[in-house]
């Protein structure tokens, strides 16, 4: 049986990652367009805000106030995890897609289906249950990213946000995924650390500036998994689908 040579593979390489570019930007934008044509109102948010403070309360979670304190007094700290949140979610994201899509497909295709599965559903959820973050909702815990420099807030464009989409936390969810793409396609120890502590600082940089509540990354770490599950899934059907070659 004679092979594909090596200018072919190379073509075909190519194609199918402009296919996969254009696939992903794609759903990006829906995402954004549809998460932000699903924003609530500033007050049912906000009473969502104030129901969900109290049942971390009586679960004895209400931490916010209390991480994010070290950081008030840090200047340090502060620029640090508002770092780790303005540059560790979507260039993080794009890098590493644009590494796993060429070198490492298999990779590339689980990481690509649990974003997109998981973020179908939290965008039910986002429209189901219009939830203020902290920083909205008056409860004591300060925007730490507006205090610092609000260029952040201003360059978001206004179509394609929605403020009112803390739970869950697909900040958190996400890097998650992403950590997991990393260590699997890590050839060394250092790069699986980094995908490792990824999702551990975006964890405590979501809660630290004011942007999500404790149970938003709960739910947003644990929305993760089902997508990494399901994305297993769809890859498991892909092989039985696949013509055996001789």
């Amino acid at each position: 049986m004679l092979r594909p040579s090596t200018p072919d593979l190379r073509r075909d390489q190519v194609l199918w990652t402009l296919g996969q570019a254009l696939l992903v930007t794609a759903s990006v934008y829906l995402y954004f367009r549809i998460r932000h044509l699903t924003e609530g109102s500033h007050e049912v948010a906000v009473a969502h805000a104030r129901d969900l403070v109290a049942l971390e309360q009586r679960l004895g979670i209400a931490v916010e106030e209390t991480l994010q304190e070290p950081f008030l007094g840090s200047g340090l700290l502060a620029t640090a995890a508002n770092s780790v949140y303005i540059y560790g979610h979507w260039p993080v994201i794009t890098l590493v897609m644009l590494w796993t899509v060429w070198r490492h497909r298999a990779v590339f295709q689980r990481l690509r289906d649990a974003m997109i599965v998981s973020g179908l559903v939290g965008m039910v959820v986002f429209a189901a249950y219009p939830l203020a973050p902290p920083r909205l909702a008056h409860v004591g815990v300060v925007d730490t990213i507006t205090r610092e420099n609000d260029a952040y807030r201003v360059l978001q464009p206004p179509q394609l946000t929605n403020q009112y989409a803390a739970l869950p936390s697909l900040h958190a969810g996400w890097d998650l995924l992403v950590g997991i793409a990393v260590v699997t396609a890590a050839g060394t120890a250092w790069l699986r650390a980094v995908g490792w502590l990824l999702p551990v600082l975006m964890t405590i940089s979501v809660v630290v500036t004011g942007n999500h509540y404790l149970l938003d990354v709960v739910a947003g770490l644990a929305l993760a998994l089902v997508g990494h599950a399901a994305a297993l899934r769809l890859e498991r059907l892909r092989h039985r689908r696949r013509p055996a070659t001789s």
